[in-house]
């Protein structure tokens, strides 16, 4: 679902900026759905400028703090109860 959506943005857009949240339940993600956001991201390295990641579910967060060096863009994380924040930060 991620993917075409942003495989579309790159088409129109010289840098693009994702939210990305999750639900509080998030319990997972497929290999090969994992895969293939991986490989768009590193085909588009440089394009990426924002990146707002939306989680209360741990392990997401600490996955994206271990991997945030590999980001050319900024990234920052929030808490769900800071949604708001986040949609106004990438929206700036």
């Amino acid at each position: 679902m991620l993917v075409p959506a942003v495989v579309q943005a790159l088409k129109t857009h010289d840098k693009v900026r994702l939210y990305y949240e999750t639900a509080g339940d998030f319990a997972g993600i497929d290999p090969g759905a994992m895969w293939e956001d991986f490989k768009v991201g590193m085909e588009h390295l440089t394009r990426w400028e924002r990146v707002a990641v939306v989680t209360d579910v741990e392990w997401i967060k600490q996955t994206m703090l271990f991997f945030s060096f590999l980001m050319p863009g900024t990234m920052k994380l929030f808490p769900t109860s800071e949604a708001t924040q986040a949609r106004q930060w990438i929206a700036s």
